[in-house]
């Protein structure tokens, strides 16, 4: 759930979130299967917030459709308040996900020593919505478009790499963009990054859903270039190993 997004826009900020719950599949090389939810909001009779709650249903409806994922069950929970305020609208997936041959471990959130990342999708420069946007005091906006096709064929590319055990660490791009996602891949491993063409704090913070950073072995990422290239993905080889 990302209560930041949905602040913004309730429709997409719901659709973002169904997104972002494929791509965290696909990075472990898992294809999507069913979708739970928890629908978190404040007081009904207010009329903003049965707005937002018909909205995040309606966003979930057109993710699930797009991404071909039922719903098979969920809750409401309403009349959600602090100190006399509504909450923010707060839609919780979680998305239930089938590996179809597991024979070695999934790749973890980790960089090796000497290796090559590379951003698989493409990063929209919109902040709205964002950790870096709130922290900022930002709270209005345009969400970042949620491209259900673009989603899809980087979900499928992640799943392809995972199974043919071409990379060795993943990380899908969502709460504070390639930024966060970066140092959480170096924390966990101990291997420092260097990121190299990100132009401004909007490359480095946009949460643009459908995004994934894999590491490579240096000796691989010509083959998974080529791949990209095969196929017609959009990748970013600006983000090397220090």
């Amino acid at each position: 759930g990302n209560h930041r997004w949905c602040a913004v826009d309730p429709r997409v900020g719901t659709a973002a979130t169904v997104a972002e719950s494929i791509m965290n599949l696909a990075s472990v090389g898992a294809r999507p299967l069913a979708v739970v939810n928890c629908l978190n909001f404040g007081n009904p009779e207010h009329p903003v917030v049965m707005w937002q709650l018909s909205e995040a249903v309606d966003g979930m409806t057109e993710a699930c459709l797009a991404f071909g994922v039922p719903v098979i069950g969920g809750n409401v929970s309403l009349y959600n308040e602090s100190r006399g305020s509504d909450i923010d609208p707060t839609p919780v997936v979680g998305t239930l996900g089938l590996i179809d041959e597991l024979t070695v471990r999934p790749p973890s959130v980790a960089l090796v020593e000497g290796g090559r990342i590379l951003l698989l999708g493409e990063t929209q420069r919109e902040l709205s919505g964002s950790l870096w946007a709130r922290n900022q005091g930002h709270v209005e906006g345009t969400l970042p478009e949620v491209d259900y096709d673009a989603i899809a064929k980087v979900a499928g590319l992640v799943r392809q790499l995972v199974a043919d055990r071409m990379v060795v660490g993943t990380h899908d791009v969502s709460s504070g963009g390639v930024g966060l996602a970066v140092a959480e891949m170096a924390v966990r491993s101990g291997v420092g990054a260097r990121l190299a063409r990100i132009s401004d704090h909007i490359d480095l913070f946009s949460e643009s859903v459908g995004r994934t950073i894999v590491c490579v072995e240096a000796d691989r990422a010509r083959e998974v270039l080529d791949l990209c290239e095969l196929h017609g993905y959009h990748y970013h080889t600006g983000l090397v190993f220090a």
